[in-house]
């Protein structure tokens, strides 16, 4: 099982390990700004995603790899205070989740934050943040599917673990390429996989919590006496480990323009996420370290769910946890190349790449966008064999910290962009920032104070440099080819 390294009070290990790291239609017609964005054409992506799609997407969308993954090196590190570290996370993500939710549902698009960024701050902003995701999209195909390989050949020793992740990825490449309804009915699937186990994982411990589980006594609050154990410098650890937990959720903005009816969609998603972050992450956070000692060996070594099943006494529950680690591995796969060839096809119809991304199939897939994602994501599974000491380690630290970039570019955009709708089409307004501004500065602050914390560990600062260095570069590509199609339309 792909659980990243052991996280330690003295040090933080390197946040792709919490990265689930995973997950759009026809762009509206923009409002007028200074740098007029290229638009969609009207023949681009299909509709074809229903609404039991999108509600389940939405749903199991928020239960990543990086809940069941990276959380038990979270808890080793934090203690107790974990539960406050995802509070903390999730309200920032509550927040960000909020304001892309304004922008989707006012302008649907394939490319999601980056056709936002592109409207509010021009070409160059939607080239930056559109294929730095994209290179994040992709990578983390690649980890997942070595994550899935792993457990597989767990139970199938001998079997090389490259071969499964070929059949993997040809198995959703294969998907994807057909339509979109393929992608749709496999996250519906696996959704339900995931919402169904963590919510009998939720009933199951509330029940030994309050002691009327047979055959189990209630722990109390035995196990929550040193709620900081290692201080603030645990609670850091923990924070950050649970912001990178939280990446994927912008996935269900990008489905929902490819859904039966967009606006509906993101509105319903972004309203019901408050109370899915709180249930499905805090709340099994709460429910682990009731039941099980934080410092316990096996929270790390077999994964905290695994570890609080075993505690309960419940017969083959590792093996169980490992095939719904294994659904979410696979989910967040099959997101990745579906969230990442539609970011590719909407940068490439914006003027921002190779036109061959761009062609659509007859059933509406970008086939060669799906094609190219899935190339990128294989090869960063071989690299991860071939160099794994240098080439490999180099490209996680490059992506580290993508997540991030993302979300200050959603609240920059949507900073610009409100003031503009409410005068020029407040119709579209269907979500609104809850207290705007003045949550969306706090967000920004919340992100800015994320940055320093990284900044100040050794196990992440070489992340964030790595990041904010392809993004500056990607920046200066995309502001150079803003002057050249400026010029070259003066």
């Amino acid at each position: 099982m792909m659980g990243g390294p052991s996280a330690q009070a003295e040090g933080l290990p390197r946040l792709w390990a919490f990265l689930p790291v995973s997950r759009i239609g026809r762009t509206a017609p923009m409002p007028s700004t200074t740098v007029e964005a290229p638009q969609e054409p009207d023949v681009t992506l299909s509709h074809g995603l229903k609404q039991r799609h999108l509600s389940m997407i939405a749903l199991g969308g928020v239960i990543g790899a990086g809940l069941f993954v990276g959380s038990g090196a979270g808890i080793a590190a934090a203690g107790p205070s974990i539960v406050l570290a995802y509070a903390l996370s999730g309200l920032l993500v509550m927040l960000v989740m909020r304001m892309l939710g304004e922008m989707s549902a006012a302008y649907p698009s394939s490319g999601s934050f980056s056709a936002h960024a592109e409207r509010a701050f021009g070409p160059w902003a939607g080239f930056t943040v559109g294929w730095a995701f994209w290179v994040l999209l992709c990578t983390a195909v690649g980890l997942e599917g070595i994550g899935a390989a792993k457990i597989v050949t767990g139970w199938l020793p001998g079997t090389p673990e490259w071969a499964w992740v070929a059949l993997f990825m040809l198995l959703f490449c294969g998907a994807n390429l057909a339509a979109v309804k393929n992608f749709g009915e496999f996250e519906f699937w696996f959704a339900a996989l995931k919402v169904g186990a963590i919510s009998l994982f939720l009933v199951l411990g509330v029940l030994a919590v309050a002691g009327v589980l047979p055959g189990t006594d209630s722990p109390g609050t035995s196990h929550l006496g040193e709620f900081f154990p290692h201080g603030g410098e645990g609670l850091v650890v923990g924070l950050l480990a649970s912001v990178f937990a939280y990446g994927g959720l912008e996935t269900v903005t990008i489905a929902a323009a490819e859904s039966e009816n967009p606006v509906r969609g993101v509105a319903s998603a972004v309203r019901t996420a408050m109370w899915r972050i709180a249930l499905f992450y805090v709340g099994s956070m709460a429910v682990i370290v009731t039941l099980v000692p934080w410092d316990s060996e096996a929270v790390v070594e077999k994964g905290p769910y695994v570890a609080a099943l075993d505690g309960l006494g419940i017969p083959g529950a590792g093996q169980v946890m490992n095939v719904v680690v294994l659904a979410a591995l696979l989910s967040a796969m099959n997101a990745n190349v579906y969230g990442s060839s539609r970011i590719a096809y909407s940068l490439v119809e914006r003027g921002h790449g190779p036109k061959a991304l761009g062609r659509v199939s007859d059933g509406g897939a970008p086939r060669v966008a799906v094609l190219a994602s899935s190339v990128f994501g294989f090869g960063c599974v071989l690299l991860s064999y071939w160099r794994p000491d240098d080439v490999f380690p180099w490209l996680l630290n490059m992506i580290g910290a993508v997540i991030l970039v993302v979300w200050i570019f959603i609240a920059l955009s949507q900073l610009r962009l409100r003031g503009r709708l409410e005068r020029e089409a407040p119709e579209r307004l269907a979500v609104r920032m809850w207290a705007f501004p003045v949550l969306t500065w706090v967000a920004l602050a919340g992100m800015a104070a994320i940055f320093v914390l990284m900044a100040r560990e050794p196990g992440t600062r070489a992340q964030l440099y790595w990041s904010g260095g392809m993004t500056v570069f990607l920046a200066a590509v995309g502001y150079a080819g803003q002057r050249r199609r400026g010029r070259a339309t003066a």
